[in-house]
């Protein structure tokens, strides 16, 4: 009898320790309702981040997330984790340590104990981790639950569009979890606990993420040794020297834009305009006829509107980069805006200063030009210049309609009257659409062919300076 109810009791422990080891190790955790998200090229974190910003509703998208993260547009990429928790914490999330080392198998488990508890508590967490092998791409993922009923990590995949609550066996989530950090190994976890969130919402113009996807789209079919660099709202793309395109970007573009917008243009261009500075003449010619299929007819450069694109010679200078630079401004801020007004300005401020923070054209070399035909009694009256057409001021040029309108608008600069001249052009463009009107207007004259004898003896007055 005795030895009956030993066996008895031995065999009720074999049963209660295998009911036991068949226990899950985690209860089941869920949090459902969340939108699920397609991210855009290499946004996966952003993604990640806007699903449960939606689930909270919030309107802060992908775009938002990227631009709230500082990370450079110019490198053509989605953030990386540090710079995506930068991104969270500024919106209100605690994210807590976002890469943890780990020391053995033992702490990895209780990383994924700290996960879960989390979902219970109903916060999930955005994870970095490889693709599908232990050595694939990393990639962010936005975990969302565990289901005791299969030990899987629920979790919504942003690279896929049929990616919401997917199921990972979490065994293979733990193998895919884990990193090869630069020292040691460890794991990328960024909790999505929502402390105070700021007011957001998805922005209405051109944001750096708009940016960033651009230069993308660039880099996919662009040679080896190119530069890339954004300084909005232009790219330039170059083969020169990385040390002479950012000093292109900082020196010219920017200071540039910033002086043109200042005085003459309220906005940026509606595309993004990209800038291809090539080194030589025998690049640019190239290249024109490489990417765009026109082989220019210029040495200098020129701006291809089709192309949303400008493209220079840059060893002739940078006085070309800035007058190529204005005709998308004038597109975008001035539509029907005359040629001859167009050119002027663009003409006027390819050799450029600042004075008094506001940008100026000096004299430069289209004078000896504009001086030869006053000379030979050729140049045409201003009424004609004014009212040419696209096809007139372009194809039928008498060799002089270029430096007219440059030392047009040069006149008036002096006068102080050009940027009046540009907003009341700009506001009488309906009942005056070639601004000839409003030109006698501003310089308060009558007679415009004894101005015109005027202005010709202060050309020949003036004297080259560059």
């Amino acid at each position: 009898m005795y030895r009956r109810i030993l066996q008895l009791a031995i065999l009720t422990v074999v049963l209660t320790t295998q009911a036991e080891d068949r226990l899950p190790l985690y209860q089941r955790a869920m949090i459902f309702g969340v939108p699920h998200v397609v991210q855009k090229p290499d946004f996966c974190g952003e993604a990640s981040a806007e699903m449960y910003l939606r689930k909270l509703g919030e309107n802060m998208d992908q775009d938002y997330i990227f631009d709230r993260s500082g990370a450079d547009p110019s490198e053509g990429r989605g953030v990386y984790a540090a710079e995506l928790a930068t991104a969270l914490e500024k919106i209100g999330f605690e994210v807590g340590p976002v890469w943890i080392p780990l020391d053995d198998e033992d702490q990895l488990d209780s990383e994924f104990r700290a996960l879960h508890a989390d979902l219970v508590d109903q916060i999930p967490s955005i994870v970095c981790m490889h693709t599908s092998e232990e050595n694939g791409d990393e990639h962010f993922r936005l975990v969302l639950g565990y289901d005791s009923r299969d030990d899987t990590v629920v979790y919504h995949e942003p690279a896929r569009e049929d990616g919401s609550y997917m199921k990972m066996e979490r065994e293979r989530f733990m193998e895919l979890w884990a990193l090869q950090g630069q020292f040691q190994w460890g794991v990328i976890r960024l909790r999505l606990d929502p402390v105070e969130l700021e007011y957001g919402d998805q922005a209405d113009n051109r944001t750096k993420a708009d940016y960033a996807q651009h230069v993308m789209e660039l880099r996919e079919g662009l040679e080896e040794g190119f530069t890339v660099v954004v300084e909005e709202p232009f790219v330039l793309i170059s083969d020169a020297h990385e040390v002479e395109v950012r000093s292109h970007a900082r020196r010219i573009v920017s200071r540039a834009v910033a002086l043109l917008k200042k005085d003459f243009f309220t906005s940026d261009p509606e595309d993004i305009i990209d800038i291809w500075l090539f080194e030589d003449s025998e690049s640019y010619r190239y290249h024109s006829e490489e990417l765009f299929g026109h082989s220019p007819d210029t040495p200098y450069g020129y701006y291809s509107h089709r192309h949303k694109a400008i493209v220079l010679d840059i060893s002739t200078g940078g006085g070309t980069l800035v007058h190529e630079m204005v005709h998308p401004f004038v597109n975008s801020n001035f539509s029907g805006c005359p040629s001859w007004l167009n050119e002027g300005l663009a003409s006027l401020f390819e050799y450029p200063t600042s004075r008094s923070g506001h940008i100026e054209g000096l004299v430069n070399w289209r004078l000896p030009g504009l001086k030869k035909a006053i000379a030979a009694g050729e140049l045409p009256s201003f009424e004609w210049l004014t009212r040419q057409t696209d096809d007139e001021f372009y194809g039928e040029d008498p060799g002089t309609n270029y430096s007219q309108s440059r030392y047009l608008c040069y006149y008036l600069q002096e006068r102080g009257l050009l940027v009046d001249y540009y907003h009341a052009a700009y506001e009488n463009r309906g009942d005056d659409p070639t601004g000839f009107e409003t030109l006698k207007e501003i310089l308060e004259v009558e007679d415009m062919i004894q101005f015109q004898r005027e202005w010709q003896g202060w050309i020949m007055d003036l004297q080259t300076e560059g």
